[in-house]
């Protein structure tokens, strides 16, 4: 982590971040990661209802967030969603639709409220790419702001040879700062804290949550291009949030090893936190 970064909202708790934010999302994520100890966030991308269901359920006290692709589930019913809501209630994590919007707002805020996912009616928080513009951030907010929903702009991603970098980069800090006094973007999908990076006109209480894709243990990329780096890499090391691992934990066979291994990945995550908190 840069000596900027150090010196940064990043060494403080995530409760003490929470007066800098006034999204409700980010409050409530930021309180519920010093409750439960744990800045995971587990992707499950599965096929069925009932295997996204049970995954949640074997994870669920360890993460402080699921993230779905609701899109890519075959059986999918309104049923789904309220059970994982329950879920959500029962085992305290919140709901990241990885949505992706990338549209003009008229049409992006008919994708978040309407059709066959209402995905504004279900899910805390989802993302959008800036490439559209400051209306992709308007749409969105005319259906998620009144319903206390938050939104990340994707500011880098973790794939070998994604155009995510440098200027497209910079571009999405000064979207997000445009609208943060709005209450809506709250964060990035980024490798690092890219505000910081980016730190020209940034106010002096300005602090973005920084959740990072691309986390593992054991690997360091699979045949599809991702790029997997530790939660000590990530927490430590480059002063970002949330680990968002996905193959890593639901991809194990048994359900106690998946247990297991999201409890290996909240445990190293919030032994990289304390530790980046301590200094």
């Amino acid at each position: 982590m840069s000596s900027q970064a150090s010196s940064s909202k990043a060494g403080l708790s995530y409760t003490d971040r929470i007066p800098f934010h006034s999204n409700a999302a980010a409050k409530q994520l930021l309180a519920l990661m010093d409750k439960k100890q744990t800045n995971l966030c587990v992707s499950v991308d599965v096929t069925k209802s009932d295997e996204l269901l049970e995954v949640v359920r074997r994870v669920g006290k360890s993460c402080c967030m699921v993230k779905t692709h609701i899109d890519v589930v075959e059986d999918y019913s309104h049923s789904l969603v309220e059970e994982l809501v329950k879920l959500s209630e029962e085992l305290e994590f919140m709901i990241f639709e990885d949505r992706k919007f990338a549209d003009i707002g008229n049409t992006v805020s008919l994708q978040y409220s309407s059709g066959v996912h209402k995905i504004a009616s279900w899910s805390h928080i989802t993302n959008a790419h800036p490439i559209p513009g400051d209306g992709i951030i308007t749409g969105l907010s005319s259906v998620g702001k009144p319903l206390d929903r938050g939104l990340l702009l994707l500011a880098e991603m973790s794939s070998k040879g994604n155009l995510a970098t440098g200027e497209y980069t910079r571009q999405a800090v000064e979207m997000a700062r445009r609208h943060r006094d709005e209450g809506f973007v709250f964060g990035f999908i980024a490798m690092k804290r890219v505000h910081e990076e980016h730190s020209a006109g940034a106010a002096e209480d300005e602090d973005f949550m920084i959740l990072t894709p691309g986390v593992g243990l054991d690997v360091k990329g699979d045949k599809m291009g991702q790029q997997y780096r530790t939660p000590k890499e990530v927490i430590l090391d480059s002063g970002c949030d949330v680990i968002i691992v996905g193959r890593g934990i639901y991809g194990k066979t048994d359900e106690q090893e998946v247990k297991v291994e999201a409890e290996r990945y909240r445990s190293e995550g919030w032994k990289a936190y304390l530790e980046r908190t301590r200094k």
